[in-house]
């Protein structure tokens, strides 16, 4: 046999001593390196059907638009990876060798199995937080159809509990897999004394929260409507699980807890079905009865002349000759503006102000201002 024959065949039994090297007893290299190619294998199989689901996804939407399919679809792709890889692990676990009589590679085999539960769970919890986009979608869709839009607000409350939850469940499921049921139990019990503790001292969140809770049942007010809540006034932005956000005239934003805002008398300006003016007009006494008289008529004329006033049988303008003032003959005038919109009432006086000025001019109507005359008699 030639030398190079007897370092061919001494290379090849040097090779297969290297890769027959038992690493932990039972298990040789080319069995981690199986498991090294059956991950590898795993995680493009994975992302080879991720990048298959999401261009079907995607075409199908461009071509029938979005429907419950293509949510699901495009929600369960990247959960869809992980559960793959998480079916790979245990797919590894055939390429080793466990035997219960050696304590390690029982530990090691339990702790593999602890391992590929643990993705699994996180895959099934990843692809139920995902599926809250597809409730979320058509919880929208519902809120947009109704005329509230305290719905609109509701929504992001319902997906952030929805996503909270799953977290929780899934985050005890993961340490019940790792610790062991009896530790869990201990932890929940131990969780148990200590959360009255902490109950009692986040007892202002837990009455913030069902306020608001209070508030999305009984619907005082809705998104962007005018309201006063004590000495707060402005629109309504936001409703949170906290507080309730509140944009003032002077552009303050104002944030009140839920629980005061249950506690307190909530007055919808928003919802008033006009705005009411009552103002006094007063004119010199030297306009004498006939000015009076003629001053009443022209504000009728002019009331009547807007059609934001309300001219409901109901509610008319009211317009009286009133009062003899120390200074001035008083006229009281009062109308309703209709629709309820803040700044239309302003634009709707200042019109009314304008024109009454002008047609007082034209009849030489003066009006009057507190003053005082004297009179000397003289001997």
């Amino acid at each position: 046999m030639t030398a190079s024959a007897l370092t061919i065949i001494a290379s090849a039994n040097s090779w297969k001593s290297t890769i027959s090297y038992e690493i932990i007893k039972g298990n040789a290299i080319w069995r981690f390196a199986l498991v090294l190619l059956a991950i590898l294998v795993t995680m493009v199989l994975g992302r080879i059907m991720q990048y298959g689901i999401e261009s079907y996804a995607r075409r199908r939407e461009e071509k029938r638009g979005v429907s419950v399919v293509t949510l699901f679809l495009k929600c369960l792709s990247k959960p869809l990876y992980v559960a793959i890889f998480a079916l790979g692990l245990f797919v590894c676990k055939l390429f080793l060798y466990f035997n219960n009589e050696d304590g390690i590679r029982t530990a090691i085999g339990t702790g593999w199995i602890k391992i590929a539960r643990t993705v699994g769970a996180i895959a099934i919890a990843y692809g139920f937080f995902r599926l809250v986009d597809v409730i979320e979608y058509y919880l929208n869709r519902w809120a947009a159809k109704t005329a509230t839009k305290l719905d609109d607000m509701l929504v992001p409350v319902i997906r952030k509990s929805l996503r909270i939850t799953i977290a929780i469940i899934a985050t005890l499921f993961i340490a019940e897999t790792i610790l062991g049921a009896g530790q869990i139990k201990t932890i929940l019990l131990s969780a148990g004394v200590g959360g009255i503790a902490i109950a009692l001292a986040a007892k202002d969140t837990i009455a913030n929260f069902f306020g608001s809770v209070t508030i999305f049942a009984d619907r005082p007010f809705q998104i962007d409507e005018l309201v006063k809540i004590g000495e707060h006034v402005g629109p309504v932005e936001e409703v949170g699980f906290r507080s309730t956000k509140i944009r003032t005239l002077q552009g303050h934003l104002v944030t009140v807890p839920n629980s005061v805002i249950v506690n307190s008398a909530v007055e919808n300006i928003g919802r008033r079905p006009f705005i009411r003016r009552t103002s006094n007009i007063t004119i010199t006494y030297d306009s004498g009865r006939q000015g009076a008289k003629r001053a009443v008529e022209i504000i009728k004329e002019v009331l009547s002349g807007i059609p934001e006033i309300n001219t409901d049988p109901a509610r008319p303008p009211k317009v009286y000759f009133s009062d003899f003032n120390d200074w001035a003959l008083n006229i009281y005038m009062r109308y309703w503006v209709k629709p309820p919109d803040y700044w239309l009432y302003h634009e709707v006086n200042e019109r009314v102000n304008f024109e009454i000025m002008k047609r007082f001019e034209a009849e030489n109507i003066e009006f009057a201002f507190p003053s005082q005359t004297l009179y000397v008699k003289k001997d």
